[in-house]
């Protein structure tokens, strides 16, 4: 078994659920990649057992609206 590894971003751009949402459900169509928190405050919480490249889920989350992803 892999154990996963956790990473911490921060999401800018949200103002709602709705956002929170779309954000959610852009990420969620990365392959291998599990969000295990999202808030409306920005911050988001993913773990995988391989590292996921931030531009991927930059791009993803830009593609989504007009947001925004930096790691901590």
């Amino acid at each position: 078994m892999i154990d996963a590894m956790q990473s911490n971003y921060q999401v800018a751009g949200m103002t709602c659920q709705h956002c929170v949402s779309h954000v959610q459900a852009a990420l969620d169509q990365i392959e291998g990649l599990t969000v295990t928190d999202l808030s409306l405050v920005g911050a988001l919480t993913i773990e995988s057992a391989e590292p996921i490249d931030l531009a991927a889920i930059q791009a993803a989350v830009a593609a989504a609206g007009d947001y925004s992803v930096s790691q901590l």
